[in-house]
């Protein structure tokens, strides 16, 4: 019966060692390892040796740190991640090294149907047959890597390109100044052929390949008219709601109103701040009665002229350092304009020198057109072969059919410069950020007007109160009135 009893009872107790323990806890705090963190203020280390902690200690720190009571007791979990050892910055992907070795040309139909007539030729002729992907990297290599763009855009800028002397006389559409210094170079736009300088149009860097002034950048270069002579064309920067547009000449000679960001040139504000008697002067060159005018700066001359026109008109423009009659600064520029009347030095363009820049203009037209027509001598079918290691038949075969299907195009290229779409997306993020400015800004105005409006109601109820007031007195005075006079001469 005994060993009964003591059989039964090591079989319970196995059981129970099977079973495992719910009341007891599978973690506790340990406070050994706060104690461990915890040094006398006295202790000498140096700063290599500790981290200084930047967030306030906390209470419930002191409680310890959690840890398993049995790490066995932890569950392994059913799949593992095997990591390699050897796993280094050299294993890690550039995306922009990953951007540049991707083909940027995709083949279309008609490159499928040419493919397909090409490569049944080249087989009756025993050579061996090309791969679209291998058609996809003579494509780009003729347009991008032999930068066929770059070298068009470097002839048509060069007078050794067009071969005519165009540039001699042009000058900056700011300042109407033709010389240039380190640093302030001039700068041509690609869309308009528009001219400025880097200081004048608030360009703080030279860019690489072709540049677009803000309207061409934006494709309203058609559209874009300025708000002070009315005038389209030239170099034009917008006011602060990013949908009005003005000459930088006309904001810099038309003394109320101001730029905002020198260094940028733009936008341009105080718009406003013009004088109604200035919008109502009549221009003396244009005959027109629109914009805002300036007046000849000799005493008691009224004269009136827009700023363009008196570019066009060739009228004496000064624009000195000195000290200002109105803010007192002595590195304030004065500008001064005089009417036909007082220009000493204006020049009297006759029509040999009209004809003259008419010829040239001309002349250059053409050659641009020629020079477009003519883009394949730009390239060579053996500098694509070399550089891609492929026989020069196969190159020469290709760009065969690059000539003809860039002439379909209408001379352009097939494939977008990368610098034009980094400006593209620059231009579009410039874009987004203008919208939300105004959105803010018709916020604020609209947050503005609700302001106000809560202040008109409020005076107004207090406006009311009073008045009841005031009639609840009268009242009452009256009520006690009448009954004094019943009590007396009742």
């Amino acid at each position: 019966m005994r060993s009964a009893i003591q059989r039964s009872t090591s079989l319970s107790q196995k059981r129970q060692s099977r079973i495992p323990n719910r009341h007891k806890p599978a973690e506790i705090f340990r406070k050994d390892l706060i104690s461990a963190m915890k040094i006398p203020d006295t202790s000498q280390l140096l700063n290599e040796e500790y981290w200084i902690m930047q967030d306030p200690w906390r209470i419930e720190w002191e409680k310890g740190v959690q840890v398993p009571v049995n790490a066995k007791s932890v569950p392994t979990p059913r799949k593992m991640l095997k990591s390699s050892p050897d796993i280094g910055d050299r294993d890690m992907i550039d995306l922009n090294v990953l951007a540049d070795s991707t083909c940027r040309y995709d083949l279309d139909e008609m490159d499928v149907a040419w493919l397909k007539i090409i490569n049944h030729e080249r087989k009756m002729m025993g050579l061996a047959t090309l791969d679209e992907f291998s058609m996809e990297q003579i494509m780009e290599e003729l347009e991008t890597q032999t930068q066929c763009h770059d070298n068009m855009q470097l002839a048509i800028k060069t007078k050794e390109g067009l071969g005519i002397e165009y540039d001699e006389d042009v000058v900056c559409d700011v300042c109407r100044i033709p010389d240039c210094e380190e640093g302030n170079e001039m700068v041509f736009c690609d869309g308009c052929n528009l001219c400025v300088h880097q200081a004048c149009y608030g360009i703080l860097k030279v860019p690489v390949g072709s540049w677009l002034c803000k309207p061409c950048a934006l494709g309203i270069r058609g559209s874009a008219m300025c708000i002070l002579c009315n005038k389209k064309g030239g170099a034009m920067k917008s006011t602060r709601s990013g949908n009005k547009w003005a000459h930088v000449s006309c904001a810099l000679w038309i003394p109320e109103i101001t730029i905002a960001d020198p260094d940028r040139m733009e936008p341009i504000t105080k718009v406003s701040h013009v004088p109604s008697s200035r919008w109502a002067l009549l221009c003396s060159i244009c005959k027109d009665r629109v914009g805002a005018c300036i007046q000849c700066s000799v005493r008691h001359c009224v004269t009136a002229y827009h700023v363009t026109c008196a570019i066009e008109d060739k009228l004496d423009m000064i624009a000195d350092c000195g000290v200002s009659p109105l803010e007192g600064q002595e590195d304030a520029v004065i500008f001064r304009s005089y009417c036909k009347k007082h220009s000493t030095n204006r020049k009297e363009s006759d029509g040999e020198d009209e004809q003259t820049e008419e010829r040239i203009r001309g002349m250059r037209h053409r050659r641009i057109m020629e020079l477009e027509q003519e883009f394949y001598t730009l390239v060579k079918y053996q500098a694509v072969a070399n550089a891609l290691s492929i026989p020069s038949q196969t190159a020469r075969d290709v760009m065969e059919y690059w000539k003809l299907k860039r002439a379909a195009n209408f001379n352009r290229p097939l494939i977008t410069p990368k610098h034009e779409e980094g400006t593209a997306l620059a231009e579009a993020a410039e874009t987004n950020l203008q919208r939300r400015l105004r959105m803010f800004t018709h916020l604020r105005q609209d947050l503005e007007r609700v302001r106000n409006l809560c202040y008109m109601i409020g005076r107004r109820e207090k406006t009311k109160r009073a008045t009841v007031k005031n009639m609840e007195s009268v009242f009452l005075t009256q009520k006690s009135f009448s009954l004094f006079s019943d009590e007396v001469f009742g």
